[in-house]
């Protein structure tokens, strides 16, 4: 079975290198081109490139895969499946056609809960217990094809972001080399989405980074979670933007006068910030223009009064 394979970012590398130890012929790779990346712009190989050229495999990146010139330079490789894993191109119907077993996609969720770009920071965002992947049938709708294979990851109080991603990243390409043997044997079954079941998740936007201190303690700490390592939660203070990395639950009553955002004490580890409900510890921050430190060290430089308010907007 020759294989064309669609990744981009670290994510995707898993199932590449997967594919490769399990002996399959992955004709050639195909990513986003190099970016600008960096204080200097330097440009930035997409990590999926970066393994595929440590194993000697073609790699191929369009700046858009549905130009002719690119279908002509795929077709060439007479693909009998084409694998695709966070590759952040739509693929046209041209593409969809073209291998003899079709097209699979790798996606980060639980279809049909969410569909989109951004399914790990949501799932933590949202508070779901549990996280996986689906391995679907590509269509032309956005994450819409029909189900061949799905594993669940359970979320623990404690993930990240970047936790998360690692997990579902090991568990997509276990799934994937598990899934294969039906699929070019023609055994595998196809079950289509619930569509009354669906929820999307957008890329993230600055005001998902944004904390909103009238909201209760539990969505902020999942906020916090769910943007963490990137792009990550962000406050105000004295209108300056201070990065969120790490914060917990503060289970001590809160006190019932205080506004939200403010700040109602500072002990030898935390800020203690009153929410719309409940109390957040901020553990980890990132003042603005400095590095991420803990709170303890950034309290040793900076006396932070009780009644100091977080989230005034910036300058």
């Amino acid at each position: 079975m020759k294989i064309l394979f669609m990744g981009t970012p670290d994510f995707a590398v898993p199932c590449l290198e997967a594919l490769i130890e399990s002996g399959y012929q992955v004709a050639a790779v195909v990513t986003q081109p190099d970016r600008p990346k960096g204080r200097k712009g330097e440009l930035t190989p997409p990590p999926v490139k970066v393994a595929a050229l440590r194993h000697n495999l073609p790699v191929l990146q369009p700046e858009k895969v549905r130009t002719e010139e690119s279908l002509q330079a795929l077709r060439a490789y007479d693909a009998d499946l084409l694998i695709t894993a966070a590759y952040g191109q739509i693929l046209p119907k041209a593409l969809l056609d073209m291998p003899r077993l079709g097209c699979i996609n790798v996606h980060a969720s639980l279809l049909p809960r969410w569909r989109g770009g951004a399914p790990i920071h949501r799932a933590i965002l949202e508070g779901d217990a549990n996280s996986g992947v689906t391995i679907m049938r590509m269509v032309q709708a956005l994450d819409a094809g029909d189900m061949i294979s799905q594993v669940v990851v359970p979320i623990d109080e404690v993930d990240t972001v970047s936790s998360l991603h690692d997990k579902l990243a090991a568990a997509g390409s276990k799934l994937l080399i598990e899934t294969l043997p039906s699929i070019a044997a023609g055994t595998h079954t196809e079950t289509q989405q619930d569509e009354s079941l669906v929820t999307y998740s957008p890329n993230i936007s600055r005001d998902d980074e944004r904390i909103d201190w009238s909201r209760d303690a539990r969505t902020l700490y999942n906020q916090v979670r769910g943007l963490n390592a990137w792009p990550v939660a962000f406050t105000t203070v004295a209108h300056k933007v201070m990065k969120i990395w790490q914060a917990r639950i503060d289970e001590e009553e809160s006190a019932p006068t205080a506004l939200p955002g403010t700040v109602l004490k500072a002990t030898d580890d935390a800020i203690i910030v009153q929410c719309g409900s409940g109390r957040l510890a901020l553990l980890e921050i990132q003042p603005a223009g400095k590095r991420r430190m803990l709170a303890s060290e950034y309290l040793r430089g900076v006396k932070l009064e009780p009644g100091t308010r977080f989230g005034e907007r910036e300058e």
